[in-house]
């Protein structure tokens, strides 16, 4: 896993648009390792709180899968650089119901394995596939979602089948408490949105989520599944697949191809990258 191995498939098949509809399962999964958990939930950076600068840390929360997936090696130093200033301030208190740091290379790892474990997940539930040998790429690649942040290249699992060891074994952690899970239920219920824009958008929202968590996690949140709510899942979401797939290039990878260029533009520019 060196950089100069080859690159051979088009990240830009994998991060598109239609994929953050597992958005906020992900999140999910994430804070549902207890010290992810309460680093967000008791998060002094003001204004990286979701509920209340929304626009602004979807932005920057984008910008940096951008980034990481599609990025050059100097725009990944130059928003590892900007993140680690927010980071720096998130860690426990002796109040704190877990010891935890943003700067902790284990829970950033467990952070970009959530991610890359979504960018999969997903890509499959919309009925897009890749070859044995494309998917070795792509994993080997998604190694900058965690080296983008504080993670060393060495910290991510040699392959497929060692992240899934370490899947597997990570699985132990994870918990949702009350506290959390309330939290989490208002990220999927949209809350920061005005009551009248979210109130129709909450039942679909819900769904989606549900649907795109795996079993573990989805009892974690104690939200409710069945069998034809599954196959209702897998019929819509294999439908927005193949409208996607009929999209012009420039539609079916926004937002990230605005936000890439966003980035480079904040560069040149000398502005705040977050």
């Amino acid at each position: 896993m060196t950089s100069t191995e080859p690159a051979t498939t088009d990240l830009r098949r994998i991060v598109h648009g239609a994929g953050l509809l597992a958005a906020a399962a992900n999140v999910i999964m994430q804070l549902a390792h207890p010290a992810v958990g309460y680093g967000v939930h008791e998060s002094r950076v003001e204004s990286g709180r979701l509920f209340d600068h929304p626009v602004k840390r979807t932005r920057t929360t984008l910008s940096y899968l951008a980034v990481a997936m599609l990025g050059t090696e100097a725009e990944k130093d130059a928003y590892r650089a900007a993140v680690a200033v927010a980071h720096r301030q998130v860690y426990s208190t002796a109040a704190s119901p877990v010891r935890y740091s943003a700067m902790d290379p284990r829970l950033q790892l467990w952070v970009a394995a959530c991610l890359y474990r979504g960018f999969e997940d997903t890509y499959a539930t919309l009925g897009y596939t890749l070859t044995p040998e494309e998917a070795a790429d792509v994993y080997r690649r998604c190694a900058a979602l965690g080296t983008t942040l504080e993670v060393r290249a060495h910290l991510w699992p040699p392959d497929r089948a060692a992240f899934q060891r370490y899947w597997d074994a990570e699985l132990a952690a994870v918990h949702i408490d009350d506290t959390i899970r309330e939290h989490l239920l208002a990220v999927v219920r949209s809350d920061w949105l005005p009551r009248p824009l979210r109130a129709p958008f909450v039942p679909l929202n819900t769904f989606i989520t549900t649907g795109f968590l795996p079993p573990e996690f989805r009892a974690e949140m104690r939200l409710d599944w069945d069998e034809r709510r599954q196959r209702r899942f897998e019929t819509t979401m294999r439908t927005i697949g193949r409208l996607s797939r009929w999209q012009p290039a420039v539609v079916r990878e926004f937002p990230f191809n605005y936000l890439l260029w966003d980035v480079k533009r904040r560069i040149r520019r000398g502005k705040p990258l977050i």
